[in-house]
């Protein structure tokens, strides 16, 4: 019976991430996440990824494997999952919309790196930001680093583009934020199905961006070409 249960329980395990489920908004995190530096933290990822190597049969006293434990320590924790440290959240500083532009601010076909948590494969696409100012403004780059500082830990897309368009408005002081991300995972292109050509895409509409009329506005700056 239990070993049924077991079963049971890992198919299920299975079938989430197959679906690629998004259980919460927050990046699930204990509360001790952060009780060990960084530093203790790659000495004991570079102990697992040895011990990972070493049970698939790899010969770590080869020159090309010997260090292959440490980089990838080092870039599990200072890299592609940086962003789960808010030490390295972006400052988004905001200023006074002096101007008075009342119009839809766009940054599109931000360059999104990300890993899947389900698998830890890469997950690669293009992000498209906006908001309308209700009297701050922030600055282009800080966009980007939002949206780079989120991807920089393990992901899911409908979490990640949740969590740009919140931060965003948090910042801003505005609801009037949406973001939409399309991605390509390669735990789909890469292995299961191995769909090469498929891509995710997933959206986030906040405040004035629920109306169809903005909302369309927003989609059609995205198809715009920027040929420089």
């Amino acid at each position: 019976m239990k070993m049924n249960f077991e079963n049971e329980e890992l198919k299920a395990i299975d079938e989430i991430g197959d679906n690629h489920h998004s259980t919460s908004a927050e990046t699930p995190l204990r509360d001790d996440a952060f009780k060990l530096s960084d530093s203790e933290k790659i000495e004991l990822i570079k102990e697992d990824v040895s011990h990972i190597m070493q049970t698939l049969g790899l010969d770590l006293t080869d020159d090309s494997l010997k260090g292959t434990p440490n980089r990838v320590a080092k870039m599990f924790v200072n890299e592609i999952f940086g962003g789960l440290n808010p030490a390295r959240k972006p400052k988004a500083s905001t200023f006074d919309n002096n101007y008075k532009y009342g119009e839809m601010l766009v940054e599109k076909n931000i360059t999104v790196y990300s890993t899947c948590e389900h698998h830890l494969l890469p997950i690669v696409g293009r992000a498209h930001v906006a908001y309308i100012s209700n009297g701050s403004v922030v600055g282009l780059s800080k966009m980007n680093r939002v949206v780079d500082y989120y991807a920089k830990r393990p992901q899911v897309q409908e979490r990640l583009t949740m969590q740009v368009v919140q931060e965003l408005q948090k910042v801003l002081g505005t609801q009037d934020v949406a973001c939409v991300i399309d991605a390509k995972h390669l735990c789909v292109n890469s292995r299961g199905i191995r769909d090469i050509e498929s891509s995710t895409v997933t959206s986030e509409f906040g405040g004035k961006f629920k109306e169809e009329a903005v909302r369309r506005e927003f989609l059609d700056y995205i198809k715009l070409d920027t040929p420089f």
